[in-house]
Parts: structure tokens; sequence; C-alpha cells
């Protein structure tokens, strides 16, 4: 039988693993074995020897080290195929990838373990109008599904009780420790490898868009793949949803570039983008997250602050000796999602507002929305 994939074409892809756990371990292990040289591994999380029992990259002196998983999966990458190019980024999927670098790949595979991090990738995706193959398992069962911009959209798979749910989080450890408090053996290495072989095979396949159109390869675009290995079967359903009022499919075409760097301060990146604009009206939004400057005690109005973005200010108060033990909801958080000029803090640098390396800013400038790309200065 004529095989339809092409050498070159694997070898010349850029493909962006999202989790390094059970799952990222055999898909990355896979696209090396099958060729694959440039490979963007995000991950944000340290080895555990919980991790050593389904991931195949990771052994027990990295657990004790506490290693980063990305930079144990790439060095153990790198052995397989020393030609292999992975870049890695040790963040969240949410924060921390610009989308200027997803607009590099050519395909994104997920390999995460909660419905908000899926929610984010295709967000992503869809911005960028790249496919992604998405991935889940649990016990010996797992599933496998393509999602491309235009045909089918995981948002809008998702329904009402699943919008509910996304901020729920379910890690693989999790699994694994009901199973071990159950007196039942770990199977996530099991399942593992049998539904990251599918994400890579459909990931390969959509490196070849001319064989798809054609007949000659199948995509799981619009289908989902059902794996149960308790009872040894396999099920393909249909699983599309493509509405075309979802905000999410929002492409961010950038409309120009930017040679800014993330040290750039706040007000010289207005100045720059005015400049390019042709405007003074330039409003720099903040869509992934916002800053906070400072938090106030709703009981007494006591202002602490801290400067950071949003994200990170559960952790800061954590660690505040007068903040310590007051619930966020005893708290007030000042914040700012638009940034002009009358921003007071001007002196701040991008990195510090929290945008990421390789991002597409999202510009206002008269009142017009455009989509400005950053590279490398």
């Amino acid at each position: 039988m004529r095989n339809s994939l092409s050498q070159d074409r694997i070898a010349a892809a850029r493909i962006m693993v999202v989790g390094c756990g059970a799952l990222g371990n055999e898909v990355l292990k896979n696209l090396v074995l099958m060729g694959v040289r440039h490979i963007v591994a995000v991950d944000f999380d340290v080895v555990e020897m919980g991790n050593l029992s389904r991931s195949v990259l990771f052994t027990k002196a990295d657990a004790t080290a506490r290693r980063l998983k990305v930079e144990v999966a790439a060095e153990r990458l790198r052995a397989m195929n020393p030609d292999v190019e992975v870049e890695t980024i040790c963040g969240d999927i949410t924060y921390d990838v610009g989308l200027g670098l997803v607009r590099q790949m050519d395909v994104v595979i997920g390999c995460v373990d909660s419905r908000w991090a899926r929610y984010y990738i295709n967000r992503l995706c869809m911005r960028a109008v790249k496919p992604w193959v998405d991935g889940g398992i649990d016990g010996l069962e797992g599933t496998a599904r393509v999602f491309m911009p235009g045909r089918n959209c995981y948002a809008c798979n998702l329904g009402p009780e699943g919008q509910k749910d996304l901020a729920r989080r379910m890690p693989c450890s999790g699994i694994i420790r009901r199973q071990e408090q159950a007196g039942s053996a770990p199977t996530t290495s099991i399942v593992a490898s049998v539904i990251g072989a599918v994400q890579v095979q459909e990931a390969l396949k959509l490196l070849h868009p001319e064989a798809l159109e054609a007949g000659e390869l199948t995509s799981l675009c619009g289908r989902m793949l059902y794996y149960d290995g308790e009872h040894l079967s396999v099920r393909v359903a249909d699983f599309t949803a493509y509405d075309d009022d979802c905000p999410e499919h929002e492409c961010w075409e950038p409309t120009g570039h930017t040679r800014l760097s993330l040290q750039a301060t706040v007000g010289e990146a207005l100045g720059q983008l005015a400049k390019e604009s042709g405007t003074e009206d330039v409003t720099l939004c903040l869509t992934s997250d916002c800053y906070v400057d400072f938090v106030s005690e709703r009981a007494n109005d006591r202002r602490t602050f801290v400067m950071c973005p949003g994200r990170q200010v559960e952790a800061f108060v954590e660690q505040d000796p007068v903040l310590r033990g007051i619930p966020l909801s005893g708290l007030y958080q000042h914040e700012y999602r638009e940034i002009d000029q009358t921003f007071p803090y001007q002196e701040l640098t991008l990195a510090q507002l929290g945008i990421p390396k390789h991002d597409v800013l999202h510009v206002v400038a008269d009142g017009k929305d455009r989509y400005i790309e950053m590279t490398e200065e």
C-alpha cells in the first residue's frame, strides 16, 4: 500500500506540544521517531516520583532533583536525535505562549488535563488559523479529536455544562491517586501510548492537506476516537460543532509587525505603536490577563500595592504577612485591562505587564482594532 506521508514534509514541520506529562511524553517521543525536527514543548511543572510509572522520558534522578519537565524532555529528545531542535517554554498556555509563536506552527498537539487548558489552546489556534489535535486519558479509556478553524471548534462542542466546568482541573496525578487509593494498578502509561500514537498520526496527516482533500488520508476532524482498553473496543463517533457566532472564532490576522522588545517600557511601546499607526490615539489591550496595582481590604479599605499581573495576585496574597489568611473574596482588586497614555506606570516593561515573547498585540488605534505581531530585535 502506498504511503501518502512525505518524510521531507515531516522533517520540515514545526509542531507545538502543550503538556509534557504521560501523554506528552508519548507524543514527543513519537514525533522524534517519525523524523520531526522542529518542536516547541510547553509545560509549567516539575518531574515528581509519581510521574515515573507513566512517563518514558523521566528518571528517578529527575524527580529527586525536581527538574522542569520541559528541560528533561528536551534533553532526552536530543539524545534520541541530535538533529532535533526543541524550544522549551516553562509556563502556562493561558499566559506564557505568544500568539505569534503559534502562528509559526504547522500543528499544535494538546496533551493537557483540564478543559480550561483545552479551551485556551483552541482560542490560540482559532486566532492563528492553525489546526490542533486533542487527546485525553483516564484509566484504560482515551479519546482523540482534531479541531480545524472553519470546520470544528472545541468551544462550540462544550455545551452549557462544559462551559460551567471550564475552570475545573483534574490532573493525571489525581487520577493515579484515585487508582492507588482503590488498590488499582495505574494504567495511564498503557492508554497514553495508544492515544499518543493516534495524536501523532493525526498531526502528520494534517501536514498533507492535498492527500486529505483527495481522500488518500482520512482525518479525525469532526469526529472523536474513543478507545476502551478495558473491553478492547474502539469507536469513532461524530463530534463536530461550529457556530458561526462563536466569539472564539475571531481570527487575529496581524495588520503589521513591530520590533518591540519585552524590555521596552510602556511609554516606549506606546510611542512606537503611535508612530507606526500614524496616530496618538493608541490603546494596548491586555486580552489574556489584567495588570493589578493594588488590592484593598473590603472591611477597612486598607490598600496594599502588589504591582503584578492578575494571575500572580493570589500567590502574593498568600505570602504577604498582612494579607495572608484573608480570602480573595475579602479583597478588592484594582486592575487595568487597557493601557494608554493615562496609565500611571509608564516605566513598567511589557514583560512586567505579563506580555509573553512572540505575542500578537491587540492595539486600538483611532478606534480601530489592529493586531500587531512582535518580532525579535
